[in-house]
């Protein structure tokens, strides 16, 4: 899983953050415009209707806009959490203006903002909220217009207030609970993230030091190997060996295991970027797939089998990366199961699928939860369970997932699954 430069320079859950202002925006209009209508309507309170209803309305349109304009964002800076913050405090101390300054109890939906403010904030910005949500309320102290209330009302203007204070805690605690609750889910879920992005650091530099061990065995295997090619090239050649059937036979047949290992240490080099000058081989899904179990169901004398359901048999460049961790499962599967292996590939959508499946006697519980990550293993050896740690990791560069199971009617499944659009070759010529 990659992560953009922009996506890294945003706060953790800032995404979602914004969301929660929006929801308790649109809370805030639809009770400015309930509490409105119950003020002018039932209660007779001479309200400026157009001063006031204009403030709910406009927050609805910037909900609107931010909808509309943060559905490609991956998230927001601390700066425009800020300007959320505050067109929240400037829309209420607009009503508040309007309505008694504080004389209405509703002017302890301040400490809301401050509170949300503190939660979403640095320390030096929400400083900034408080101190402008406390300017705010001391102007409102001295600077308003007075409600005209009825008759009724009038008499006893503090039993008003005390009504009002009573709603707006209530209020206040409702929606304390609701955001910090949403809250903390938001941080649960963004230290979830963080330690899974960890996690892939330290898999990814594990793979790295093996990179480099297995390129530096490679380096080292090559003198001797070249040497041990020119000694059996020399015997093949020598008339004693010419004249013996026997040991001819067991020279050609070494050369051929040599010229084997000399093929593998190529791959590992290849693999390790150190190899030079070579074109990337191109050839169509399918008979790369074909390939793979052709040569699997040599080495097994048969025992591979394989059901090719791909439907797009686009042409894609084959990565030898990709190869070898697909090998690597087939292996694991013919350990336990060296009778039978079935693989089935298919293009379901715009992935490729690929199960492996044998008849052995499953995954360990242990192993399904400790599933790619290193050395996890049963099979009781040194360096056990790198195979599928690999396999995770390399898929897993390349967009895709690796799920593992028991089926019901016995074995195991490998199922792994890449996007098309990480394998496809844009150029022609694919074989």
């Amino acid at each position: 899983m990659t992560r953009s430069l922009a996506q890294l320079s945003y706060p953790p859950a800032s995404a979602r953050n914004m969301a929660l202002l929006v929801q308790l925006r649109w809370m805030a209009v639809a009770g400015q415009l309930l509490t409105i209508w119950i003020a002018a309507a039932a209660m007779g309170v001479n309200l400026p209707l157009p001063q006031l209803i204009t403030v709910p309305v406009l927050l609805g349109f910037v909900n609107l806009a931010t909808a509309v304009m943060g559905r490609e964002r991956e998230g927001y800076s601390y700066m425009e959490l800020l300007g959320a913050l505050m067109l929240d405090v400037a829309a209420l101390g607009w009503q508040l203006y309007f309505s008694g300054g504080t004389t209405n109890p509703f002017t302890f939906l301040f400490l809301l903002q401050i509170v949300i403010g503190a939660i979403l904030l640095p320390p030096d910005w929400s400083w900034i909220v408080a101190a402008i949500a406390a300017l705010g309320v001391a102007l409102l102290t001295f600077l308003y217009r007075p409600l005209a209330l009825p008759p009724q009302y009038a008499a006893e203007p503090l039993r008003l207030y005390l009504l009002g204070s009573l709603l707006c805690f209530l209020l206040i605690a409702a929606l304390l609970v609701f955001f910090v609750i949403r809250m903390d889910r938001n941080r649960r879920q963004s230290d979830a993230a963080l330690a899974t992005l960890r996690q892939q650091a330290a898999e990814e530099h594990h793979i790295v030091r093996m990179g480099l061990l297995a390129s530096g065995a490679a380096h080292e295997l090559g003198t001797p190997m070249s040497t041990m090619s020119v000694i059996l090239g020399d015997w093949a050649h020598h008339p004693v060996v010419k004249a013996t059937p026997e040991l001819s036979g067991e020279v050609d047949e070494m050369q051929t295991e040599l010229k084997r290992c000399k093929t593998i240490v190529s791959g590992i080099l290849m693999s390790a970027g150190e190899a030079r000058g070579e074109s990337p081989s191109v050839i169509r899904l399918g008979a790369f797939l074909d390939e793979i179990a052709a040569d699997w169901r040599d080495r097994s004398a048969g025992a591979v089998q394989f059901r090719n359901e791909v439907s797009q048999d686009v042409a894609i460049v084959s990565d030898p990366a990709l190869r070898q961790v697909i090998g690597n499962v087939i292996d694991n599967a013919l350990e336990v199961s060296p009778a039978r292996v079935t693989i089935h590939a298919r293009t379901p959508l715009r992935d490729l699928v690929i199960e492996v499946r044998d008849n052995g006697p499953g995954f360990a519980e242990e192993m399904l939860e400790a599933f790619g990550k290193p050395y996890s293993s049963t099979k009781g050896r040194a360096g056990g369970g790198l195979g599928l740690f690999l396999v995770v990791n390399v898929i897993r560069k390349l967009g895709g997932r690796v799920e593992v199971g028991n089926p019901n009617d016995g074995g195991a499944l490998v199922r792994i699954s890449i996007p098309l659009e990480a394998l496809i070759f844009s150029g022609k010529g694919a074989r």
